[in-house]
């Protein structure tokens, strides 16, 4: 299922971090400024709250963060099926 295309790096929002704090990861691009979010071989769901996990398809856009301008996960396109922790 590749598009030939390479994944870029997106970053996304950290949640519960008491400050804004943005995580780097790579992410299919699928065309129309949308992004299908890969899960980094460090992510930890118990320990990281994205705002959009892993396998979700989210509108990026560019933005200046401390670094430079970056490809930010703004929009959820389509939530992953599987819910993220539980009881």
């Amino acid at each position: 299922m590749s598009s030939g295309v390479e994944p870029q790096e997106v970053f996304v929002e950290l949640l519960d971090e008491g400050v804004t704090c943005f995580r780097p990861t790579r992410a299919d691009p699928l065309g129309d400024d949308k992004y299908r979010l890969l899960a980094p071989p460090d992510y930890d769901p118990e320990n990281e709250y994205w705002a959009f996990p892993p396998d979700s398809v989210v509108r990026c856009r560019k933005e200046k963060l401390s670094g430079g301008e970056v490809l930010v996960a703004r929009e959820l396109v389509e939530q992953t099926s599987h819910r993220e922790g539980g009881p």
